[in-house]
C-alpha cells in the first residue's frame, strides 16, 4: 500500500477526518479483540473508498471489524483484495493487481448515489472522510520465549 499522493491530499482535506484504519495482513488473525485496547470488536458495515492505480476509484460497502472505543476499522486484506479483483474485472480489467490505497469512508447515502451514477468521481472524492491515521500492528505468536528474547 502506497502513501497518499499530494494531488489527493489537497482534495480530501475538505472533509473532517473520521476513524482510524488497520489493513489486516494476517490470514489467521480475525482480531475479535482490538489490538490496541483489548476490547471486543463488533462487526459494522462501512463504505470504504479505494483508489486503484492509475485512475480507478472504487467504493465498497463492506462488513468490517470495528472497535468503538478506539474508533478503529479493521479490514482483512485478503477479503478486500478478493472484492477488488471482482470489481476491477467488471469495470477496469487493466487495473487488476495494481497498487491500491484505502483512503477513507463515505456516507451510505453518497455511496448509493455513486452506484447509480448520480455523483461523479470528483464529487465522490469531495464527499469522502479521510482516515485520521493508518495503524499497523505486529503479532507475536504465542508460546514460551527465553528471557533475553522477551526483553528485546
Amino acid at each position: 500500500m502506497s502513501g497518499r499522493s499530494k494531488k489527493y491530499e489537497s482534495q480530501i482535506k475538505t472533509k473532517e477526518s473520521h476513524h482510524y484504519f488497520f489493513l489486516n495482513p494476517y490470514e489467521d488473525m480475525a482480531f475479535t479483540r482490538c489490538p490496541k485496547c483489548e476490547e471486543k470488536t463488533k462487526i459494522r458495515k462501512h463504505c470504504l473508498v479505494i483508489h486503484v492505480e492509475p485512475k480507478f476509484l472504487a467504493s465498497i460497502n463492506k462488513s468490517c471489524r470495528y472497535c468503538s472505543k478506539c474508533d478503529l476499522i479493521i479490514v482483512k486484506q485478503t477479503d478486500l483484495e478478493r472484492l477488488l479483483v471482482t470489481i476491477c474485472e467488471q469495470n477496469a480489467p487493466d487495473t487488476i493487481g495494481n497498487e491500491y490505497l484505502v483512503f477513507g469512508t463515505m456516507d451510505r447515502k453518497d455511496w448509493k448515489n455513486g452506484l447509480t451514477g448520480k455523483i461523479s468521481q470528483q464529487e465522490a472524492i469531495k464527499r469522502t472522510y479521510p482516515f485520521k491515521d493508518v495503524w499497523k500492528f505486529e503479532v507475536s505468536p504465542g508460546g514460551w520465549y527465553p528471557e533475553k528474547q522477551v526483553e528485546a
